[in-house]
């Protein structure tokens, strides 16, 4: 049965094969980009697809939490119901690492849009929904004075930090919903592939994008994933997985959603 499926990041690497993917196979596609002219190439691109169903775009800037609001609110005053958020939106190594509130933009990205993305379109999803979150291999302990602007990071280490604290707010939410809420599961999609993220970061060429766009569209779509909310699954392993130790914290865990939702009060 054809899906609605809202993806961040549609434009590039991953994020665009598996919108390609998702279109061939006929379900509704809700696009997130940045940039305006891309999003919509993309989307007249899928929109040729044969099998292709609807096809939307809706631009917004993540590293800018009134936009994240502002697109929210345009999707819900357009559908009633969504069946999966694919949260793949995601920044390593930029110019401009500190946003204008002085934050380091790989947390708001990272960590706290698709937080807040997800908690207002929550309304809109049902039991039978899912949550995807693009995880990392690369987990590390997260430092709250640096999360809340208070220390300058490296690119590595700030990347790792915010796909640990995705990860673990991802935990912390779907113990929280429990079985009233849509599953919600981190997913690592496999180290290095082929992304504009990767060739930028590290200067490799990557492995198949196709990769991880079929380990995501398996996470939104199959009944493997169907009773996995609050689990990581490690494509490296090709299975679930620990993530990293402070994931199964719980007292961290709900440390990390408190900064996070503190943010967004402070920034909304």
């Amino acid at each position: 049965m054809p899906k609605t499926i809202l993806l961040t990041g549609a434009t590039d690497g991953i994020g665009l094969e598996t919108a390609k993917l998702l279109a061939s196979q006929g379900h509704s596609i809700l696009l997130h980009g940045r940039n305006a002219a891309k999003l919509e190439a993309v989307k007249q691109t899928l929109s040729a697809i044969p099998q292709a169903s609807t096809v939307e775009s809706y631009v917004a800037d993540l590293a800018n939490l009134t936009d994240v609001e502002a697109m929210a609110k345009a999707i819900s005053a357009k559908h009633s119901k969504l069946d999966v958020l694919i949260n793949n939106a995601g920044v390593y190594n930029t110019q401009n690492p500190i946003t204008s509130d002085g934050l380091d933009v790989r947390f708001v990205v990272n960590t706290i849009a698709p937080y807040l993305l997800t908690q207002r379109l929550l309304p809109l999803m049902d039991a039978e929904g899912r949550v995807i979150n693009l995880s990392s291999a690369a987990q590390a302990p997260v430092n709250l004075e640096a999360f809340a602007g208070g220390v300058k990071l490296s690119h590595g280490a700030a990347y790792a930090q915010s796909k640990l604290a995705l990860t673990m707010w991802s935990r912390s939410l779907a113990l929280a919903l429990g079985e009233d809420g849509p599953a919600i599961v981190a997913v690592n999609p496999a180290s290095l592939l082929g992304s504009k993220m990767v060739k930028e970061a590290f200067g490799v060429a990557g492995g198949d994008l196709r990769i991880g766009a079929d380990i995501l569209i398996r996470a939104a779509l199959s009944e493997e994933f169907a009773t996995a909310s609050g689990k990581y699954f490690d494509n490296d392993s090709g299975q679930f997985a620990s993530p990293h130790p402070d994931a199964l914290d719980p007292q961290k865990c709900e440390a990390i959603v408190e900064i996070v939702e503190a943010m967004i009060h402070r920034l909304t």
